[in-house]
């Protein structure tokens, strides 16, 4: 169950409530280089975003989760595979419509 906040859903247990779309969105105000693809350094900017601590370490492990071509980025096919690192590092659940 989730209730609305501000235009957020959150969940019963604090998490942030989003579609994979929404997911994908929030995602891209992260990509500062504009190049389609989420690095390590712009992934630990979401994990700051969020309240996250030990970012370095959290990127690091969210890259080499959802990588899975090696190129050492996360593109558009590879973001489907960041939805357990959200949950669990990002405070982030995403909804499966």
């Amino acid at each position: 169950m989730a209730i609305k906040t501000n235009h957020k859903s959150i969940s019963m247990d604090g998490k942030r409530v989003m579609t994979m779309d929404e997911f994908k969105q929030w995602l891209k105000k992260f990509d500062a280089d504009k190049d389609g693809r989420i690095s390590k350094e712009e992934l630990r900017s979401a994990v700051y975003e969020t309240g996250g601590r030990f970012g370095r370490w959290k990127s690091w492990h969210g890259i080499r989760s959802a990588d899975t071509d090696g190129s050492g980025f996360i593109d558009e096919n590879e973001i489907a595979n960041l939805v357990g690192f959200a949950d669990k590092y990002l405070g982030v659940r995403i909804l499966h419509l």
